[in-house]
């Protein structure tokens, strides 16, 4: 491929033709690709003359006679000018770079290079993040790492995603992964803007996660943030300005089939006079824009990078979204010749929020069609009707909105003092604060009508500090036998305070919720509707003291073992402290045997244990409540447990890392079982022993068996055309082993007329995640009910919900809420300034509980005035009654076009003042294949519980509830974004 730009015949003739070959200085293979350009050419002519080797190295290009030297560069290889002299044959070596090619992986307190990397770990640099309309850094890797499944199921902008790393690690807390930042453990990933990414590295197997101990039972992602470089300043001090933006319109993808307001009338639905498309009404096209802007530099001993973001975006569903700014800095100086660096990084980050109502989204499919959104006289338009509100009014009159701060900074040190050795020192500080208010007048029939006005309140605080010291010294201490030793100190101390108030009874509307303390139920002593919660944690503490060796033998085997020894103020005083050893050994076989079309064949094989701590404080202590009735008196409300101690996971991995065809051909297979233990639960105990009748206990067990396979293949390569295509693949299966109850039911379904309808089953000894209920025959009784199918043969049918656990009940597993397995399948095309990237994702195996369907699907002449009606292919003739069933249960196996982007390089090698100009346009959700009736097909891995119109919806999500698709979920989009990357 030749380049040139404005060149006039006269220049075109003073010419020599130079050709040659372009090879490996080491072992003489030709590399196809390489750029070879004529220096001085873009003064000279007006344009740059150049051109690029074919596949098997040769090159030709046409010189201008008074010009003589030649840039020859090649990705990973060092760039050389070379002097023409007369010649019109010149052949070229270049030297590998060896700082380039071998990848440099971030795992625990170091780095190592990728061909030592004896654990599971999964590197993603920011050329191969996701695209688009990101405003949630986890998104950046949705379907890149096989084995770490990404959801943000909905894509409310104000929702963080779940995140899961090789499935469930724990039925308590810390079921997602633990985040690094630099170094920090335990950042806030909402802290740090995607834009300001350089690269992931996922630790996915627990010999890589024992390092961080409890931290890491769930596996570890270490972030590393964009900072300066030396490439990027010169000694006059130079600078570089760096702009990425873009604008995007988010539209709503499916909508919930419901009947059309004729269709209403004639299913006997009462006809109020209007044609309302409710759905349509609180939906919209959510346009959103993000700006960038980086500026780096630095001088011999200085370098820096500093970034500030703006974001300003909108949901699909009317009055959601976020604006938020953002601002990062990374400053590094080197001292004492080199041997000293020093690194500071710092970041703070506003957002404020407009929650507004997923509830409106509910309503909006299930209010009647016929309705006026508003009276003649403007007010809201509302039927006295149960569990039935005016969707618009949800938003309109009503206030959800709050504000997040964070600010977080590091200094880290590291000084050499002789050779080989490395003493390393980080100090990090990180503080989070949150605030949120609801109003809802006394005139919106959502929660305020009934409390004459009703205002919440809450805020909440966190202080986090770290200190971490640590040592590495590498050495070869005997021949071929290379060794880092690594030891170190952790230091971690967090402080969290909360306040939570509600009041109503509000004797104006015109304060929103400032005016809280005008509260009637305040004034007047109406205790049972004034809600005030405030929470102080203590000082919570974790020391750790740390250690690693690697050791590699021959350049060809290698050895990696680390040892842990922790504790924890949250557990008991007899067993705080914990220790977590991890080893695992590889080799690349393919040193032993010369086999052309291998160039790598790594077995690894790993062990390690890492641990996981309690959510709350004090769950070892003793509980106690007050009451003031009777004069006062004190009660236990929890015993101590002493002997609490870590939920523990113990994990075994096997591995394989691969390349063919001289590296055309890359990937890794992982087989790996871990055992999850003593999960800290709240359990009922002998009131003769404990008098209050419950205690938190180690009591539990579970087991997962996983297999992950992740491919990529240079499909094609010319002078003009490349294409890259990878596939990411995984599946896992996971048993309750052990449990403080053999049997038991979940998840609600919920109201109006299912609140005793629960629908998963967990079982001792069987898989988790089993949608559990009776069988639908496809008949209907005359009275409008189900027949169901009499499973046991008894000659009688159970199936009321309540006796699902019953010996002669009538019920079966209907489907699992977790998939077989997912898949991702990204393709990467280049055609000369021209890029396209296309990802395909799917999950297959998962059911879901059309939870819509299990309530507005049947006709019922009797609530047909109440609800408008869901209408499905499925939906069945003349059933009148809602009752969960296998009817409601829906395979959900989906293929989708999850990105696509197209984007243009220009070229601007005559333009002194850019350095690079990218325009591209990505469109997101760009389709769905699937059979599902519902909005989403994604699975859904916990669940929050049905729709509470009081509005307090517990915040902790049951992980072992998987596969129901609830009312309360928002509504999917479909983004299209406009971007532009500019370098200065």
């Amino acid at each position: 491929m030749a380049f040139g730009i404005g060149l006039n015949e006269a220049q075109a003739q003073n010419r020599v033709e130079v050709t040659g070959t372009v090879i490996d200085a080491t072992d003489g293979e030709p590399l196809p690709g390489a750029t070879i350009i004529v220096q001085g050419s873009s003064e000279a002519t007006g344009s740059t003359i150049g051109t690029t080797s074919l596949m098997d190295g040769t090159y030709s290009i046409n010189v201008p006679e008074n010009l003589n030297v030649l840039v020859v560069s090649f990705i990973g290889y060092i760039t050389q000018e070379v002097e023409i002299n007369g010649r019109t044959t010149v052949d070229i070596e270049l030297e590998p770079d060896i700082r380039q090619l071998a990848d440099v992986v971030v795992v625990g307190y170091g780095t190592q290079e990728e061909r030592e990397i004896t654990s599971a770990v999964a590197s993603v640099d920011e050329e191969r993040f996701n695209q688009g309309n990101v405003n949630d850094s986890a998104q950046l890797l949705q379907g890149k790492v096989a084995g770490l499944n990404v959801t943000n199921r909905g894509g409310n902008p104000n929702a963080g995603s779940t995140i899961r790393l090789r499935g469930l690690s724990t039925v308590g807390a810390n079921t997602e992964p633990l985040i690094v930042i630099d170094g920090v453990i335990g950042a806030d990933l909402a802290n740090v803007d995607p834009s300001d990414i350089q690269s992931v590295d996922v630790l996915k197997d627990g010999s890589a996660a024992a390092i961080y101990g409890t931290r890491g039972s769930s596996g570890v992602i270490l972030v590393t943030t964009k900072k300066g470089n030396y490439d990027t300043g010169d000694p006059e001090g130079n600078i570089r300005l760096d702009y990425n933006g873009y604008v995007s319109a988010a539209m709503v993808e499916n909508q919930q089939p419901v009947m059309s307001a004729t269709e209403y009338i004639e299913a006997g639905g009462n006809d109020l006079g209007s044609v309302t498309d409710w759905q349509d009404l609180v939906t919209r096209t959510g346009v959103s824009n993000v700006h960038n802007i980086a500026v780096s530099g630095g001088t011999g001993n200085t370098i820096y990078r500093v970034s500030t973001n703006f974001r300003d975006v909108n949901g699909v569903l009317e009055q959601s979204g976020f604006r938020q700014i953002n601002a990062r800095a990374n400053i590094t100086h080197n001292a004492l010749d080199d041997r000293l660096t020093l690194t500071l990084n710092a970041s703070t980050t506003r957002r404020d929020i407009d929650n507004s109502f997923e509830e409106a989204l509910r309503y909006a499919v299930l209010y009647n069609p016929t309705a006026p959104v508003r009276f003649d006289n403007g007010e809201f338009f509302q039927a006295i009707l149960f569990d039935n509100f005016n969707p618009v009014a949800i938003y309109e009159q009503n206030v959800n909105e709050g504000q997040r701060k964070a600010i977080n900074y590091n200094v880290q040190a590291q000084f050499d003092p002789i050779e080989n050795l490395s003493i390393n020192a980080n100090i990090a500080r990180q503080f989070n604060s949150q605030s949120f208010g609801e109003f809802y007048p006394s005139t919106s029939f959502f929660r305020g009508l009934n409390r004459n006005g009703l205002a919440r309140r809450y805020f909440e605080d966190r202080d986090f500090t770290l200190f971490e010291t640590y040592a590495s010294y590498n050495d070869t201490f005997i021949d071929r036998l290379d060794a880092t030793i690594t030891g170190g100190y952790s230091f971690q101390e967090t402080f969290q305070e909360g306040l939570t108030i509600e009041m109503g009874n509000l004797p104006t509307n015109v304060q929103s919720y400032y005016g809280i303390d005008l509260s009637g139920d305040r004034v007047l002593g109406n205790p049972a509707n004034v809600f005030l919660d405030s929470y102080a944690t203590p000082d919570e503490r974790i020391i750790a003291f740390f250690g690693r060796l690697n050791v590699t033998y021959d350049n060809g085997i290698f050895f990696n073992a680390s040892f842990r020894r922790e504790g924890s103020t949250k557990l008991g005083p007899e067993n705080q402290w914990g220790s977590f050893p991890a080893f695992s050994i590889g080799t690349d076989i393919s040193r032993f045997f010369d086999i052309d079309a291998i160039t790598q064949m790594k077995i690894r094989l790993g062990y390690g244990v890492t641990g996981a701590l309690p959510g709350p404080n004090g769950l070892a202590q003793d509980l106690y409540t007050y009451s003031f009735a009777g004069g006062g008196t004190v009660s236990k409300a929890r015993d101590a447990n002493p002997d609490l101690k870590w939920e523990e996971k113990t994990e075994i991995n096997l591995g394989v890392d691969f390349g063919l065809f001289e590296d055309r051909l890359t990937g890794a297979l992982d087989v790996y079982t871990r055992d999850i233990d003593d999960f800290i639960l709240e359990i009922a105990v002998p009131t003769d022993q404990f008098p209050s009748g419950t205690q938190f206990q180690n009591a539990g067990r579970l087991r997962t068996y996983g297999l992950e396979f992740q491919v990529n293949y240079d499909a094609y390569q010319s002078q003009n055309v490349f294409w890259n295509t990878g596939i990411v693949f995984d599946t896992y299966s996971t048993e309750l082993e052990e449990f403080i109850i053999d049997e038991q039911m979940r998840a609600n379904l919920g109201s109006p007329g299912q609140n005793a309808t629960n629908m998963i089953r967990v079982a001792v000894g069987e898989q988790i995640g089993q949608i559990w209920g009776p069988v639908f025959s496809g008949e209907v009784n005359p009275d409008g009910t189900p027949v169901f199918v009499d499973l046991n043969g008894d000659g009688q049918l159970i199936t009321d919900q309540g006796n699902a656990l019953s010996e002669n009940g009538d019920f079966k597993q209907l489907g699992k809420g977790f998939p077989d397995f997912t898949l991702g399948w990204t393709n990467q095309v280049n055609y000369k300034n021209w890029e396209l990237n296309a990802f395909f994702r799917g999950a297959f195996g998962h059911s879901l509980v059309n939870t819509y369907r299990a309530f507005y699907e049947p006709i019922d002449p009797g609530a047909i005035n109440s609800y408008n009606r869901v209408i499905t292919d499925k939906a069945v003739e003349g059933l009148t009654v809602s009752q969960f069933s296998s009817l409601y249960v829906e395979k959900a196996d989906f293929v989708k076009l999850d990105n696509v982007t197209l984007a243009y390089n220009f070229d601007v090698s005559s333009i002194e003042a850019f350095r690079r100009i990218r325009a591209y346009v990505t469109l997101e959700n760009a389709f769905t294949i699937t059979n599902y009736t519902g909005i989403d097909p994604e699975p859904v891995l916990q669940d929050r519980g049905s729709t509470d119109n009081g509005g307090r919806i517990s915040p902790f999500a049951d992980v072992l509830s998987a596969g129901i698709d609830r009312r309360n979920n928002y509504f999917t989009a479909r983004t299209l974004t406009f971007g532009l990357n500019i370098g200065f």
